[in-house]
Formats: structure tokens, sequence, C-alpha cells
């Protein structure tokens, strides 16, 4: 008898795994308010040198602006830049035909000296406008986000070699433990370093809620009903999205907008006290007893005829000796067989290209014709039918043709933007919202995929590695932004050519439609790669008799 077997005897989808699916929305929710939180977060306002004596209303742009700001190439009056001596009013020092060029040599400017003005209609306060994060300083606005995800890609490592060895469970309280704290801490910086830091440090900690959550509500799902429960869990990261938008546009200050995605925390350290631990990282540990009472509060929420008397504990006993794992995990062990080498390199591609993408698109609201909040709400909308497109690909198509379709999706829609012109605006906007719809696409089948390839013992690990290397791919996307500098275009190429290699490396991948879950390394090992569609739709694991 396998894990399988004892599930399918306590029931593999009913009311415990739907509690199961609902206590662990939260942390679905919190992760996009906090990963796309810097689009209101580290807004740049319109801004331009302070000058002594302008005038009261910023958008005044009179005569008196125009003697001491220059004009850049497209006419609009400089930002970073101001005359080293204010020139002399238009309307009064030239001559009726008179051109400034006839009376004088092109006058010399000088960077801002006595900060910014900013313009305060739109947002209160971002950490733009707290520390002056423009101009010169403006990579200092972008690298906030790449530290945010620098933490997440360390935190993804520790999460996941340590959720496999203390549990899923422990490691979970103490992900919400740690964002409540450092969420706080940055809410309350008092400088730039100190925000970078403690934002980091919050990255590192929600890596625990993308490590855990998936795999902890898969495990314990059978074979048959882990699509939907898995594309289900992934519409809590779309509400999340959309009530980022809700929230940014009610919440102008960055204090108190850091404090608002924060404190849903509480709540959810006290809804831990009814999460299950994994029956199936139980068994392998050798944790009967406790793995034991699960199975059978499974049972009884489940409606199921099971009592001490046909699941015993000496039956549990049985399973657990036959899947426990005597030598702890270790990253190591991910490249030790062929196989699971095979599907570690792979993963790291996808993972890399789906997060490069899907970043690269979400940061970027500019340039749509909509405003930040309009654009964020209609991200977050289209994603809703991209779920239902994975849920039918992967039903009917399988794991690794809507993985590898998905990106080449985000490929081309980036792509073909690249062809469109500056007055096809709309056009442009049209492949941006296809483009992130199947971006979030490959995101969520990247989650519900890999869950599935790597077995229970090594599971976390895997998703630890994959994650790191998704989250260094998160933490490029919006330094790769800054290459518009050299050519505009290039941002855009860069996102879709690294998804278009991710969508080809896919097609690599084993499937795990109708597969059941590995529970150890050599159930991985006996699955070779398919090489005819009968081969590919195998399960992954043989159960013994």
């Amino acid at each position: 008898m396998g894990f399988e077997e004892l599930l399918e005897q306590v029931g593999g989808f009913g009311p415990f795994q739907l509690r199961n699916v609902a206590l662990l929305a939260l942390p679905r929710v919190l992760l996009p308010l906090h990963f796309l939180l810097p689009i209101f977060l580290a807004a740049v306002p319109a801004h331009r040198c302070a000058l002594p004596g302008a005038p009261a209303n910023f958008s005044h742009q009179d005569a008196w602006l125009e003697a001491h700001l220059p004009r850049e190439p497209d006419g609009t009056l400089s930002s970073c830049l101001r005359f080293a001596y204010p020139q002399a009013l238009l309307n009064t020092t030239l001559d009726e035909g008179q051109s400034r060029g006839e009376l004088e040599d092109e006058p010399a400017t000088v960077p801002c000296s006595q900060g910014w003005e900013y313009d305060r209609s739109e947002f209160s306060s971002t950490i733009a406008t707290e520390w002056d994060l423009v101009c010169g300083q403006k990579g200092l606005n972008k690298a906030a986000s790449t530290f945010f995800f620098t933490g997440v890609l360390v935190g993804a490592v520790a999460f996941g070699y340590l959720s496999d060895r203390f549990g899923r469970r422990r490691l979970l309280l103490v992900a919400y433990v740690s964002t409540l704290v450092l969420g706080l801490a940055s809410a309350a910086s008092v400088s730039y370093v100190m925000f970078a830091i403690t934002r980091t440090l919050t990255g590192s900690a929600l890596a625990g809620f993308t490590i855990i959550v998936m795999p902890l509500e898969l495990e314990w799902l059978d074979v048959e009903h882990r699509t939907v429960a898995g594309v289900l869990s992934s519409t809590f990261w779309t509400g999340g999205v959309m009530l980022l938008a809700l929230v940014g546009y009610l919440i102008r200050d960055w204090r108190w907008l850091l404090l608002a995605v924060t404190l849903p925390c509480a709540p959810g350290i006290l809804s831990l006290w009814w999460v299950p631990e994994s029956a199936r990282w139980l068994l392998t540990q050798g944790g009967v007893e406790e793995a034991h009472r699960y199975l059978l509060h499974c049972a009884r929420l489940n409606g199921r005829p099971v009592g001490e008397d046909n699941l015993s504990q000496e039956a549990v006993s049985k399973v657990a000796a036959r899947e426990r794992v005597v030598r702890r995990p270790s990253y190591l062990d991910l490249f030790r067989t062929q196989q699971l080498r095979h599907i570690s390199l792979c993963c790291m591609v996808v993972w890399f290209g789906v997060n490069f993408s899907y970043y690269g698109l979400s940061l970027d609201v500019s340039g749509l014709g909509l405003n930040i909040y309009q654009t964020q709400l209609l991200f977050g909308m289209v994603e809703l039918p991209s779920k239902l497109l994975v849920y039918l690909s992967v039903r009917h198509a399988g794991r690794r043709l809507t993985q590898a379709g998905t990106l080449l999706g985000t490929s081309l829609a980036l792509g073909t933007r690249l062809l469109m012109s500056s007055d096809m605006k709309s056009w442009s906007t049209t492949l941006a919202v296809i483009g992130k719809a199947f971006s979030e696409a490959a995101f969520t089948t990247a989650y519900l995929f890999t869950s599935e390839l790597y077995p229970t013992v090594l599971r976390q690990t895997g998703m630890g590695l994959t994650a790191l290397v998704g989250r260094l791919g998160g933490s490029l996307a919006p330094l790769v932004a800054l290459l518009d500098g050299v050519w505009l275009l290039l941002p855009k190429l860069v996102y879709g050519g690294i998804a278009l290699l991710a969508a080809c490396t896919a097609l690599l991948l084993p499937e795990t439609r109708q597969a059941q879950l590995p529970e150890t390394i050599q159930d991985v090992e006996r699955k070779r790669a398919p090489t005819s569609l009968q081969e590919e739709e195998m399960p992954m694991k043989q159960v013994q008799n």
C-alpha cells in the first residue's frame, strides 16, 4: 500500500481539502500585494528642480518657469536640470521676429542643487519623493525592487530546504511572523538604506509563501483533482492583483500603503491553528502517529466511514516504512541522478523565463494610454480568463505543452509589440494585455507542473531551487527596464527573447498529466522521458503490490 491508497480511503477531495485551500488563500492574496507593490510604492510623479520663489501651482508653466528651466527635445520642461542663471523673460527681452539663439549661445544648465518639487495630485508620498530617487538617483528607485526580489531568491533557498527538514506548517508560521515584523519595520523606515534592508528581508520571509503553499495543498489531493484545486488556488493571486489596484487608489501615502498590505498577516497567523501538516511529508520523516491523526481527521470531515479498525496505525506504519527517508534531503540530491538532474536544469530555465517576462510586463504600466490604477485593474482582470485557459489546457493538452505554449504566447505578444509604431497606442495596449494574460498563464502552470515533477522527499527543496532562479529573473526584470536608455525597444526584445528560450526548454520536461505524485527519488528515476503518447500518460509513480 502507498500513500495514494491511504488518501483514497480518507477522501482525496472533499470538505477537508476545500477548507485547506481556503485557509491557504490569504498567503496567495498577500504575495501580489507585496510583489507588485513597487508600481505604487516607487511611483515617480512629475517633478522639477526646486526653485526659490516658484509659483504655488505646480502645473502652471508660465514665463517664470520658462526663464529658469530648459526644455527637453520633446518640448517639455526639464525634470532634472535648471539654468545656471535665470534667463530673461521672453516677452520682455526678445524683439519681435528674433530667436533666443540670435541673442546668445546655448545657456548653461546645472543639475538640481536644492532638491525637487513634486506633483502630489496623484501620490501624496512615494519612496521616490521621500528620498529624491529621481534623475541621477533613479537607479536606486529601480534597485529597491531588485533588492526585494534578491531577498525572495535567498528566502526560497532557505525555506525550500528547511520546510523539507522541519515541516511545511512550522515554516509557514515563520514566514507569517517574519513578514509581519519586517513589513512594519519597512513602513517605519527613516532612510533609504533602512528601507532597502528591511524590504530585502521581507522578500526573504515572503518566499516562504511561494514555496510552501502550493505543495501543502497538492500533497493532500488525489490525482484527479490536483488541476482544479491548483488553478482555483491561483485565482487568489489574481484577486490580490486587482485588490492592489483598489488599495493603491484609496491609499496614496507609501507608508500607510505598506502597512495596509502587511497587517493581514496577523489573522493569517491565527488561521494556522486549522492548517494541517502534510501527511505525505510526515510519513517520509517517520511521523506515523501524527500522520495517522491527520488522516482520521480528514476522513471525518470528508464523511468517510474510516476509523481505527480499518485505518490502523500499523497500516500507516507500513506505508511510512516504505517511504521513510533515512538521509536528510539536500540541494545536491537534485543533481545526483540523471532524471532529477534533467528536470532541475530545465525547470531552472523555465522559471527564470516565467518570472523575468511576468515582472517585466507587470511592473511596466506606463505608455498604455491608461492611468496607473486602470492599468493595474486591467492587468488583474485579464488574469481570470487565463486561469480558465490553463485549466482546460492542462487537462487536455497536458502540462508540458501548456507551459511551452503560454511562454510562446508571451514571447509573440512582446515581439509583435516591437513592430507597433508610437501612434498605434491602442494596438500596443492590446498586445501588452495579451502578453500579460499569457505570462500569468505560464506562471500558474509553472507552479502546478513543478510541484508534480519532484518527489515528496525533495518537493520543497526542488521548489526552492526553481524559485531561487525564478526570483533571480524577477530581480533582474526591473533593471532591464533601464536599457531603454540604450535603445527604447531593447527591454521588450530581451523580455520576449528570454520567454522564447524558456518555451523551448519546457518541451524537454516529462509530462505529468494523470500521474501520481512521486514519493521517492526512485519513483522519479523509473520514469524516463516519454517516447510516445501512451508512455506520456503512464503514471510517474509505480505503486508496488
